[in-house]
């Protein structure tokens, strides 16, 4: 039988969280909206809206990982991902 999982954040609250945690890794390494922007290459204005809302395209998203030197934590997720059943085992396997 296929165990039900609750959710208690609703996406909107994991991407600010996420935005959140962006934005102090920012602010240790000193780097301003401004600057992130021109090393990134993601607009001022979206750099700003993620801070504010959680909300950014995942390739803007990319960018600015690695622009702060955190590109391998975009790149391993959902690599730890435990299977919830033998189903889903056989099924990723075909």
């Amino acid at each position: 039988m296929a165990r039900k999982s609750y959710q208690w954040e609703t996406p909107e609250e994991i991407n600010l969280a996420l935005a959140q945690r962006l934005r102090k890794i920012r602010k240790r390494k000193s780097i301003t909206q401004e600057m992130l922007s021109k090393k990134s290459g993601v607009s001022y204005g979206s750099i700003k809206r993620f801070e504010t809302t959680g909300m950014i395209s995942l390739l803007s998203l990319t960018k600015l990982a690695t622009a702060l030197g955190c590109e391998s934590e975009i790149k391993n997720m959902f690599t730890q991902v435990p299977y919830q059943s033998i189903q889903e085992v056989i099924n990723e396997n075909k």
